[in-house]
């Protein structure tokens, strides 16, 4: 049996949205990836913080079309093309954006890359109230 809970000392902390604790986890992400991706430059917390909200939006909004869009093309990559999907979204996020630079389409994939690794390790145990999740695995049918 697989039970998925807060536990009791996250449960006396003021409750964060989730939405609230997700942006901060994109923003987190693209900082380190600004700082290790060589022509990946942002100026300012608050162009980070801009840029991560920005960066959700995209990937609720536009990128979905854009998966669609390509469907026969990632199917023939095996997948592969979402890289460059991905990498074009943090690209528009960037020409949108005055503070963002990207030197090139190597600085952009290698970028996106990051920021879906370092949110995916951040995000790994939060849960989709924006709590910390603890997995507990009990075996036998212990009550």
């Amino acid at each position: 049996m697989v039970v998925r809970h807060a536990p009791e000392s996250t449960a006396r902390l003021l409750p964060v949205p989730g939405l609230v604790v997700r942006w901060l986890i994109s923003a987190l992400a693209l900082w380190v990836a600004a700082a290790l991706v060589p022509g990946m430059n942002l100026e300012g917390a608050g162009t980070l913080l801009v840029a991560a909200a920005l960066l959700g939006f995209v990937n609720a909004v536009v990128r979905p079309v854009v998966v669609l869009l390509t469907l026969p093309v990632t199917v023939v990559t095996l997948g592969l093309f979402l890289l460059v999907i991905n990498a074009g979204m943090l690209a528009l996020v960037a020409s949108l954006l005055e503070g963002f630079r990207l030197a090139g389409f190597g600085s952009a994939l290698l970028g996106s890359i990051l920021v879906s690794l370092v949110g995916a390790l951040v995000s790994w145990n939060i849960g989709p109230s924006g709590r910390v999740e603890v997995l507990v695995v009990r075996s036998g049918d212990r009550p």
